[in-house]
């Protein structure tokens, strides 16, 4: 009866067509609010009636057009009294997700850390490239200690900064939030603590506010200098030991998800553009693009990573793209639909298929939320494991691809080599099916 209602909870807009004299307005207006931040699809149902009816012209270059609306400016007073607190802070820490949907940005958030020695935390799981993790300044991706220390915490661009239940920041600690809508007014239940909040486009509000921090910059250059010695030292600390886990790994009898993250990052360079649904772990990969990197969008769900993967591709065909999902992600993904369009539109990318054997993220949920349920006292959880596993590597060969499984951690390294191979000279589609660590833990 109400076929938008399907979609109107993930759309910024939606409307049906009632006669054909609306559809040049209502196409000019669904484009410009489709390009107005937020961001994001509109939604157009067009009634068969509609459709059957004759038309004789149809010409949207002739209409004046709706452009979309110019992006946000923040009060340049807030900004300067964020400065100020900036400039007070001993600990001051910058928690992001999604500041990189404006690649722009990016480059913004770096000048505005090196400028006063800024730590920078992404949380939860990134959902674009927001900073390089090479970064000395870049802190990793759990703000639990670091939150309860710091004195000023900056959030840019992240709908969950901190798990309450898990961890609680500093209480003596100013909250500030900047983003297109920094309370997330769209969300039912949103109550993170603010100070003050911005709302503005992050690339223009970074950088007002490292224009503004720079008259604050030469009375603190001793503690931006000690700041960013010990957020060097930190960032070191942790890639020694991420690294060290992940070539601890490599001699498992199966493939652990590190060991995994480590050898793709072996064979990423600068053209290479990364869609992670859950699997490949940014503590072993290397993110320092922006654009390169794509994950879990608030509104998605398990399946959308292959045919985003085909949608970056069709934007950037010169790049290489890779898709890393889980074997539950893939099969939700519509494998053959996925394959097919791939064939026909000439769409070479290459498929990282996680074989754990099921669902883990409703297992780890119940583990969380019911610690002490039956589901974790029998070591039972319903409708998560699957009892039988297809050959994955064969949906692409059914469309021309080339598909490989690979078991052992020593021969994981080549066989991602020869499918980019692939890829990359052969201009076809591939799967490497990566048979993982079980999500069943061992007795």
């Amino acid at each position: 009866l109400d076929q938008a209602a399907i979609v109107r909870e993930y759309v910024n807009w939606d409307f049906e067509l009632r006669n054909f004299s609306q559809l040049q307005t209502v196409v000019r207006r669904a484009s410009a609010i489709a390009m107005t931040e937020p961001k994001g699809p509109v939604y157009l149902t067009l009634p068969r009636e509609v459709l059957a009816e004759p038309h004789t012209e149809f010409n949207l270059a002739d209409e004046r057009p709706s452009v979309a609306a110019a992006p946000l400016h923040p009060d340049p007073a807030k900004i300067e009294a964020i400065a100020t607190l900036l400039a007070q802070a001993e600990q001051p820490l910058i928690i992001t997700r999604s500041l990189g949907s404006n690649p722009h940005a990016f480059s913004a958030l770096v000048a505005l850390a090196d400028s006063f020695a800024l730590p920078v935390i992404e949380h939860p799981l990134p959902q674009y490239a927001n900073f390089p993790n090479d970064h000395p300044l870049h802190l990793g991706f759990d703000p639990g200690r670091p939150i309860e220390s710091a004195d000023l915490i900056l959030v840019i661009e992240s709908d969950v900064p901190w798990y309450p239940s898990v961890h609680r920041p500093n209480p003596k600690a100013r909250i500030v939030h900047i983003g297109i809508d920094p309370l997330y007014s769209r969300y039912p239940i949103w109550g993170f603590p603010a100070d003050v909040a911005i709302t503005s486009e992050p690339e223009i509000a970074l950088k007002l506010l490292t224009a503004a921090l720079a008259r604050h910059r030469p009375a603190c250059e001793a503690k931006i200098a000690a700041r960013y010695q010990r957020a060097r030292a930190e960032h070191h600390k942790q890639r020694e030991s991420w690294n060290e886990e992940a070539l601890g790994k490599s001699q498992l009898p199966r493939i652990s998800l590190e060991w995994l993250s480590h050898c793709l990052n072996q064979l990423a360079d600068q053209e290479t553009i990364v869609v992670n649904e859950y699997n490949l772990r940014l503590q072993q990969f290397t993110v320092r693009t922006p654009g390169s990197y794509f994950s879990n969008p608030p509104a998605g769900s398990l399946g959308w990573g292959v045919g985003a993967a085909l949608g970056v591709k069709l934007a950037a065909p010169d790049k290489r793209v890779i898709a890393v999902v889980g074997d539950g992600s893939y099969i939700f993904s519509v494998p053959s639909a996925c394959h097919m369009v791939a064939a026909m539109q000439q769409l070479p990318i290459l498929i990282i298929v996680c074989d754990n054997g099921g669902w883990n993220a409703p297992q780890r949920a119940t583990r969380a939320v019911h610690p002490k349920g039956w589901a974790v006292r029998t070591e039972h959880f319903p409708l998560t494991r699957f009892t039988v596993q297809p050959a994955y590597e064969m949906f692409a060969q059914a469309y021309g691809g080339y598909g490989v499984q690979v078991k052992q951690p020593s021969e994981l390294p080549s066989v991602l080599a020869q499918a980019m191979k692939v890829v990359k000279e052969e201009k076809r589609q591939a799967v490497v099916h990566v048979v993982c660590e079980s999500i069943v833990p061992s007795s």
